[in-house]
């Protein structure tokens, strides 16, 4: 391996790292032996020069992500190994089903021990999403290691214009890395979605609510279902396939709308029963007292920093008051926030604030979080920020 700087950890700052914590943080840095540039990958070390971990450098409060903790040479053999470990994993916990779902998360960043690094895969697509600029450095590698060790995936596409750190010296622009393809339907529990990893949200679909819309299909038959902030529709598809005899989808994008309808019509395309509405929610929920019995309230991100979190659980509180209101007796509100700032203990205090100002009588049927192909990291609890409730509502 080539000499590498070392970052030395101030005396009681190496604690994290020996329980394998994947983040040093600026304030833990007592020396760095060599110029650095954002992206380097570099070596930590206690302050007896002991090894800990190797990592890519980054300017910010977190100035290393470890991928790491073995002293060994960092390749393309090393990121075949980290890609065909998540893969393995995947398969064997049978999340990808031939004919069934061909629709996951590949790498999930810290959780899969990969910090920075997002891959999706539709199909024969793979979808990276760089949020280091260590890892955006690497694409190229890294994409060779997907296509190596995964049959079936042709073209890989880098989607990182969004998500770069908006400080760092590198200007990402959107492209296929390796091969080519273009935006299709994929397969989810059976399900047809079309995915726009060019132009939509995330990586092209909110593949982390799979297991949550699921849940909802086994609450849907016969309900009145309103599917807020639903973006192509995900909900709604879950909700009309199990036997909802209305569904309506709402978004404030008319391009989300559009893919829903077009969801909505590939899976059902008999099916009368289903209404699209681009429009704002809180205009959309002012007048629906007893309309609806099921409501799926799946916002994006209120708080993506600690300094607005205040603003955040108010709104959260504010949003699902107003869907506690409305709701008829006897219904079920599934109620997320994928704000990972918000813990789950808060957004629960909102969603309690809510329903004593709603005056109504609530039971919690289920606590959700985020599926088994977005696993958290046990050493890394900040990795778990989807959380949600379904309650009863009477």
């Amino acid at each position: 391996m080539r000499s590498l700087a070392q970052v030395i950890l101030k005396s009681g700052k190496d604690a994290s790292l020996y329980r394998f914590h994947p983040w040093v943080f600026s304030g833990a840095i007592k020396k760095i032996t060599a110029p650095v540039e954002e992206g380097d990958l570099v070596e930590v070390v206690n302050n007896k020069f002991e090894f800990l971990g190797l990592g890519h450098y980054q300017i910010g409060s977190i100035a290393v992500r470890v991928f790491s903790f073995e002293n060994r040479s960092i390749d393309l053999d090393f990121w075949k190994e980290k890609i065909e470990s998540a893969y393995q994993y995947r398969l064997k916990i049978g999340l990808i089903k031939e004919g069934k779902t061909n629709i996951y998360r590949l790498m999930h960043a810290e959780g899969d021990g990969i910090p920075g690094l997002i891959i999706d895969v539709y199909n024969d697509t793979a979808i990276m999403q760089f949020h280091s600029i260590g890892m955006y450095l690497i694409k190229n590698e890294l994409a060779q290691a997907i296509v190596d060790t995964i049959d079936g995936i042709t073209a890989v596409y880098d989607k990182s214009e969004a998500t770069m750190p908006k400080k760092g010296s590198i200007v990402a622009k959107d492209g296929f890395v390796i091969g080519e393809s273009q935006a299709q339907f994929a397969l989810e529990n059976g399900l047809k979605f079309y995915i726009d990893w060019f132009s939509g949200q995330k990586t092209g679909f909110f593949i982390d609510q799979r297991e949550n819309r699921a849940l909802l299909g086994q609450y849907s038959k016969g309900r009145r279902v309103l599917n807020m902030f639903g973006y192509t529709g995900g909900f709604s598809v879950y909700a009309m396939q199990n036997g909802a005899s209305l569904v309506h989808s709402v978004d404030a994008s008319a391009k989300a709308i559009d893919l829903t309808n077009q969801n909505i019509k590939e899976n059902f395309p008999e099916a009368n029963n289903h209404e699209a509405f681009a429009e704002d929610a809180f205009a959309f929920m002012s007048n629906i007292k007893d309309k609806y019995d099921l409501i799926i309230l799946d916002p994006p991100a209120f708080a993506k920093h600690q300094n607005v979190l205040h603003n955040a659980l108010q709104g959260y509180k504010r949003l699902n008051q107003v869907a506690l209101e409305q709701i008829e007796k006897g219904g079920i509100l599934f109620t997320f926030s994928c704000s990972q700032v918000v813990t789950k203990e808060n957004f629960r205090k909102s969603v309690f604030a809510a329903a004593a100002n709603a005056k109504r009588k609530v039971r919690i049927m289920h606590q959700l979080s985020q599926p088994v192909d977005h696993p958290i990291n046990m050493y890394h609890p900040e990795g778990e920020y989807l959380k949600g409730l379904v309650l009863y509502v009477e």
